[in-house]
C-alpha cells in the first residue's frame, strides 16, 4: 500500500534572466529562454496532477533573486494555487536565492501551501491523519546562512514517516557556495527518512533508504554548465517507510555539450560536416525538446592553425546555425570552444637544444618539484585576497596548477609556431 506519494522540487530560479544569452541569441531562442523557467515549473504543477500527488516540496531557491520580481511571484503562486485546486498540498522552504527577508509582494497564498520560517517547524502532511507523515523545514533568513542547520535540529521522534526540507550545501560541492553546510553524517544522525535538499544544481541521490538524501538538481538548465536532462523526482512511499524514486524531467529547453575531436581530419570541410551531424544527433536524442548546444574542438591536427585564423570559430558557429535554422524543436549552436593544438612530437622536441626544448623542460620540473608548484601559487595570493574575486574562487590543488603549466607550455608552442611562420 502507498503510504504518501510527493513531487521533490527545487531550485526553480523563476525569471532567470539569462542575461549574456538573451543578448547574443537569436529571437526565437530569447523568447525560449524566456519563458523556459516559468513553463518548467507549469510543467511540474502539471505534473503533481497528473500523477494525482499528496504534495509538492520545493527545497528552496524558488526565485532567482532576494529582488523577485512581481512576475515570478504571481506565477509561482498560480501554481499553487492550481495545486490547491486539485487537492494536493504544498510545502516551500527559502534558500540563498530568495531568503526571507528579500522583497515580496502581498500576495495570497493558497491555505493548502506552508512555507517554513527562520526555524525548524514540523508540519503534517495530511492535517486529517497527523501522524501519518510530517515535514520539518526551515528558511533562510538572509541570503549567507553559514552556519549548521541539521545541527539545529537535533533527533526527531520516530513515529510518523518525516521529510526534512532544507536548503544546504551537503557535498562540499565547490560548484556552490557552502551555505548552511553539513555533512551526510549529519542527515543520517537526525531520525529524518527522507532529506528533501536543494541548491546543488545536479541531480543525485546521497543515500537510497534510512534515510533517503536526495538532491534533484534544478529544473531548467541556465547554462552549459547545466546539460542534460533536468527536473524532479517522483517519491513513493509504501506502508513499510520503503522509498521508490523516479526522475521526471520536466526542461523546457535543453543545454547539450557536443566534443569533436580534429585529429582524423584534413579538411575544413570535414569538421563542418561533423559539427552538423552532431547537431542532428544531439537534436534527435533530446526527448523534443529545444536544445542549446556548446561544442568544444579538441586534440591535435592541422585543422588547428585554420581554427587560429581571425574570426574562425564565429564563422563556424553562424554557418552550421544557418544550416540547422528550420528544425522544430530547435537546435541552437551556442559557442565553440577552441581547445585544439598543433600536431606535436612532444618527445622529440624535448630532446633538442633550441629556446622551445628549454620551455618544455622547465615545464616538467615545475610540474615535478613540489617546490615549485608552491611557488606558483604564491604568486596567486595577490588575486585570492582580492575583495571583489576573493569569494568567487576556491584553492587550488597541485594537479590543477599542473593543468595550468600545461596550457601554457601549449601557449608557448602556439605562439612559436606562429613566429616561425611569420620569419619564413
Amino acid at each position: 500500500m502507498t503510504l504518501l506519494r510527493f513531487i521533490h522540487a527545487a531550485d526553480l530560479h523563476l525569471d532567470s534572466p539569462f542575461k549574456g544569452l538573451r543578448a547574443e541569441a537569436p529571437e526565437y531562442v530569447a523568447d525560449a529562454l524566456y519563458k523556459a523557467t516559468f513553463e518548467a515549473y507549469d510543467n511540474i504543477v502539471d505534473l503533481c496532477v497528473s500523477q494525482k500527488v499528496d504534495a509538492l516540496l520545493v527545497a528552496g531557491d524558488i526565485y532567482d533573486s532576494a529582488d523577485r520580481s512581481l512576475r515570478a511571484q504571481r506565477r509561482f503562486v498560480d501554481g499553487l494555487e492550481k495545486l490547491h485546486a486539485s487537492g494536493i498540498r504544498s510545502f516551500v522552504c527559502h534558500g540563498n536565492h530568495d531568503p526571507l527577508d528579500g522583497w515580496e509582494a502581498r500576495l495570497a497564498y493558497p491555505p493548502s501551501c506552508h512555507r517554513f520560517a527562520a526555524a525548524f517547524q514540523v508540519v503534517p502532511v495530511f492535517e486529517s491523519d497527523p501522524g501519518r507523515a510530517v515535514v520539518h523545514g526551515i528558511s533562510y533568513p538572509r541570503r549567507a546562512v553559514t552556519n549548521n542547520l541539521v545541527r539545529r535540529l537535533g533527533s526527531v521522534d520516530r513515529g510518523p514517516f518525516s521529510i526534512g526540507l532544507l536548503h544546504t550545501n551537503a557535498i562540499n560541492d565547490r560548484g556552490h557556495a557552502p551555505y548552511a553546510p553539513c555533512s551526510l553524517d549529519d542527515l543520517r544522525r537526525c531520525g529524518i527518512d527522507y532529506w528533501a535538499l536543494g541548491h546543488v544544481h545536479t541531480r543525485q541521490v546521497l543515500h537510497e533508504q534510512a534515510p533517503t538524501v536526495v538532491y534533484p538538481g534544478n529544473p531548467q538548465g541556465r547554462h552549459a554548465g547545466e546539460a542534460g536532462s533536468r527536473g524532479v523526482y517522483r517519491v513513493e512511499v509504501d506502508d513499510d517507510g520503503h522509498v521508490d524514486l523516479q526522475f521526471r524531467p520536466v526542461d523546457k529547453v535543453r543545454w547539450e555539450r557536443l566534443s569533436v575531436d580534429i585529429g582524423a581530419f584534413g579538411t575544413e570541410q570535414e569538421l563542418i560536416d561533423t559539427l552538423h551531424d552532431g547537431m542532428e544527433r544531439v537534436a534527435d536524442t533530446a526527448d523534443s525538446r529545444s536544445v542549446i548546444v556548446r561544442a568544444t574542438l579538441q586534440g591535435m591536427g592541422e585543422i588547428h592553425r585554420f581554427l587560429r585564423r581571425p574570426n574562425a570559430s564565429t564563422d563556424l558557429v553562424e554557418q552550421i546555425n544557418e544550416a540547422v535554422a528550420g528544425r522544430s524543436p530547435f537546435v541552437w549552436l551556442e559557442r565553440i570552444e577552441d581547445r585544439t593544438r598543433l600536431p606535436f612530437d612532444r618527445k622529440a622536441r624535448l630532446a633538442g637544444a633550441d629556446f622551445l626544448a628549454e620551455v618544455l623542460r622547465a615545464a616538467d620540473q615545475a610540474k615535478g618539484q613540489p617546490a615549485r608548484l608552491e611557488r606558483l601559487r604564491d604568486g596567486l595570493v595577490d588575486l585570492y585576497e582580492h575583495r571583489g574575486l576573493r569569494r568567487h574562487l576556491t584553492a587550488l590543488d597541485d594537479a590543477e596548477l599542473a593543468g595550468f603549466i600545461d596550457e601554457a607550455e601549449m601557449l608557448a608552442v602556439t605562439l612559436l609556431d606562429e613566429l616561425d611562420e611569420d620569419t619564413a
